[in-house]
């Protein structure tokens, strides 16, 4: 098996990492019969080849085996954006028959990572995630890994997303927030239920961050995630806390505005306390 290099890019911040440690934590609770995970999203450029790749590799961070399929066999960007390996056998000449399995795993720098590609785009996309063979190679890595994480192209597009969730455990929709209706995306969760697969859950991406003032005037962001606060706690950590000014003194009001205190007309007959009361009682 050969070893390529994985570019991940920038690292990623704080938020972005939770995010993907809650997603990772969801996964793990989804119970010991799901380990095909089928990733797709209502249309293109909603981030689910890199919600693909951070789940692969959370898991894979958190000790377990994670095989990670690119099943875009349309528009894969993954070899371009990832790696800068070239002559990269994948998926597509696996179905075809044109290589081995053996010859299209590839083990990644990330312990318990390993890639297959896409491969060349071929003519029937949808035949080929929907030939048995498909089905028989992942029940051939099945018992290999812990996790199958497939990248599916949109299923709001194509309909190779439905086909390939037919022989998997689970699905995750990644859906963008504010581009996608509400009707598509109802749309692509028919047709997962109507495969017969296992919504596990919606990955809502692109979400705003809003600003919001801190004790003491400092600013942070916070997220749908709910751990602004948090966050902003530990970046601001080695910071000096504000010192607490004296409120001023209120400034007395006028004489004229106040009002004397009301006394008993000097005829009216005075009641004693009912202490005294009860005491002259007893002298009598």
């Amino acid at each position: 098996m050969k070893t390529i290099e994985i570019n991940w890019g920038e690292p990623n911040s704080y938020f972005v990492r939770e995010a993907f440690n809650t997603l990772r934590t969801n996964i793990l609770f989804s119970g010991k019969s799901v380990k095909t995970i089928l990733v797709t999203s209502c249309v293109a450029h909603e981030g689910k080849t890199t919600v693909s790749f951070e789940m692969a590799r959370s898991l894979a961070e958190n000790n377990k085996k994670v095989l990670l399929i690119d099943a875009d066999l349309r528009k894969s960007v993954t070899v371009s954006r990832y790696t800068r390996e070239r002559g990269i056998n994948g998926l597509s000449q696996i179905l075809s028959g044109q290589v081995g399995l053996e010859q299209s795993v590839y083990r990644t720098q990330l312990a318990g990572l390993d890639v297959i590609f896409a491969g060349p785009f071929p003519p029937n996309p949808a035949e080929l995630v929907g030939s048995p063979t498909f089905k028989e190679l992942l029940d051939c890595v099945r018992d290999a890994y812990d996790f199958i994480i497939i990248d599916a192209p949109p299923l709001g597009l194509v309909i190779d997303a439905a086909v390939m969730a037919s022989v998997c455990d689970g699905a995750v929709i990644v859906i963008n927030q504010g581009t996608v209706k509400y009707r598509v995306a109802q749309d692509v969760k028919a047709q997962l239920t109507k495969s017969g697969c296992r919504i596990l859950g919606v990955v809502l991406n692109q979400t705003q961050r809003r600003r919001r003032s801190l004790r003491g005037g400092r600013d942070a962001y916070y997220t749908r995630y709910g751990y602004g606060h948090y966050g902003a706690e530990l970046e601001h950590s080695a910071a000096p806390a504000p010192s607490r000014q004296p409120h001023p003194a209120r400034p007395a009001a006028a004489a004229q505005q106040q009002r004397p205190p009301q006394r008993p007309a000097a005829d009216a007959p005075r009641r004693p306390a009912p202490g005294v009361q009860n005491s002259r009682q007893e002298l009598k």
